[in-house]
C-alpha cells in the first residue's frame, strides 16, 4: 500500500511539519505530550518513528476521535489533562483552543471569587510560590545614575 506524502499535516486545529515522526508531530498539538502521542500511536497500532506526512486522513479522522473521548479507547483516567471538570464534574482530555479557553477561565473563576491565587493573578504577580524579591520585576531598570557617582566623587 503506497501512502502519498503531504508537507503539512493538520491535526486537531494545529498544523505539523510533514517530516517530523509521528509521535514528535502529535506532542507539538498543545495538550498532547510525547507520552500521550505514545499511548496514541499504540492504541490505534500505528508506527510512532513514521513521518506524520505519510498518515492517511481516516487515521487522522481516528486520532481526532480518541482525543474527543480516551476513556472509550482504555487510556486510564490519570493520564488526562483535566480531570473532574469544575461545572460538570467529568474526567475530560482538551486540546489546542479548548485547553486554552479552559484555562483562561479557571484563571477568571479564581479572579473572581478573589482566592489568593486569583488576587495574585489579577496583580500579574507570581502565583505558584516563586520569589519575588529579585525576579518577576516589571517596569523601568532602576540602577546607579552617572552624575550623582561623578558628584560624589569631585566632592572627596
Amino acid at each position: 500500500m503506497s501512502r502519498e506524502y503531504r508537507h503539512i499535516v493538520r491535526v486537531a486545529e494545529t498544523d505539523i511539519a510533514g517530516e517530523l515522526s509521528l509521535s514528535w508531530g502529535l506532542s507539538r498539538v498543545k495538550g498532547i505530550g510525547y507520552n500521550m502521542a505514545i499511548a496514541i500511536c499504540r492504541i490505534l497500532g500505528l508506527d510512532p518513528s513514521m513521518p506524520i506526512g505519510f498518515i492517511t486522513d481516516q487515521e487522522i479522522e481516528k486520532i481526532e476521535e480518541l482525543l474527543k473521548n480516551p476513556q472509550k479507547y482504555g487510556i486510564p483516567v490519570w493520564f488526562l489533562n483535566r480531570r473532574k471538570d469544575y461545572e460538570t464534574g467529568n474526567d475530560m482530555h482538551l486540546v489546542s483552543s479548548e485547553l486554552i479557553y479552559y484555562a483562561r477561565q479557571d484563571i477568571d473563576r479564581e479572579i473572581r471569587i478573589r482566592s489568593w491565587r486569583g488576587i495574585r493573578h489579577a496583580m500579574g504577580y507570581k502565583v505558584r510560590g516563586q520569589r519575588t524579591h529579585t525576579t518577576g520585576r516589571i517596569g523601568p531598570v532602576v540602577g546607579v545614575q552617572k552624575k550623582k557617582t561623578q558628584q560624589q566623587q569631585q566632592q572627596k
